[in-house]
């Protein structure tokens, strides 16, 4: 599905798979030209699925709004939050998922993305062949890291490392990260649950997405290689390329990325599905 909007277009493919040790896919995503999330559900058979569907379905109607702000996105995600919270389970055990993705915005006329984060799920950027983490896991283990009291390849190995410290709906209020970055061509976002980056490195992930030039590709070979190596998670995947933007935005959105500062509100810190849609 095509669609010209802003001046922007982009293509993305999606795979979600349940892995080798699991027998539910507690993972969902939501894929639109201008809506893209991860949500990653815990509390095993009971409601981990449905807490993820859940969120997902929430945050749906973003895609036909026509301007997005975090203000707004927080509205959704409190909405969200309340329909993971009433999920009725039999051991009364509040159920809960991770939720990260991005969000296509327009700041003066200008294209942004705009990504927003809740627990340990994570969002990439590759750009001039280099993968930068743009989320921030928000987890015990990381938590460790930033106090300098252990690595990040310990944190790879450490026996709390699937602890988070945030999720809709298994806390009574949760506050999402929200960070702006200008949108330019040939951008590459990588949008995946903890499946995948519990089974690749970095360097192995940068590498799959370099080889394979289509999306759905590139997500279809990113959940096989984590399940060759394991798969003792949920995988799912969803791959954004920017594949044109216009004359009158590409000036301004291909500005250095240390030009993008935070407002207040901002916070830096088998499935397969492809369409391509312009925003």
């Amino acid at each position: 599905m095509t669609e010209q909007e802003q001046g922007l277009t982009t293509i993305w493919g999606a795979a979600s798979h349940q892995g080798r040790r699991r027998s539910l896919n507690e993972d969902g995503y939501l894929a639109t030209g201008r809506v893209f999330f991860v949500a990653d559900g815990m509390g095993g058979h009971e409601a981990g699925e449905v807490a993820s569907s859940e969120a997902l379905a929430a945050l749906s109607g973003l895609a036909d709004v026509e301007r997005v702000e975090p203000a707004l996105v927080e509205a959704f995600l409190d909405v969200a939050q309340q329909r993971v919270r009433a999920i009725e389970t039999e051991s009364g055990n509040a159920p809960g998922t991770t939720l990260t993705g991005v969000l296509v915005d327009e700041r003066e006329d200008v294209p942004y993305w705009l990504f927003v984060n809740v627990g340990d799920s994570r969002t990439y950027m590759l750009s001039g062949g280099v993968l930068s983490q743009v989320s921030v896991d928000h987890s015990e283990v990381q938590e460790l890291v930033d106090a300098g009291t252990i690595t990040m390849d310990e944190a790879r190995r450490h026996p709390r490392r699937n602890v988070i410290t945030r999720a809709l709906g298994a806390q009574q209020d949760v506050r999402a990260d929200f960070r702006y970055i200008p949108v330019t061509l040939h951008d590459r976002v990588l949008i995946c649950s903890d499946g995948l980056t519990g089974e690749l490195t970095d360097a192995q992930i940068t590498t799959i997405l370099l080889e394979q030039p289509d999306p759905e590709r590139a997500a279809g070979h990113l959940v096989n290689a984590a399940i060759q190596a394991g798969g003792r998670d949920n995988i799912t995947v969803v791959v954004v390329d920017v594949t044109g933007v216009d004359d009158q935005t590409i000036g301004s959105s291909t500005a250095p990325r240390a030009g993008a500062e935070p407002d207040e509100d901002t916070l830096p810190r088998e499935e397969h599905a492809a369409r391509s849609q312009g925003v």
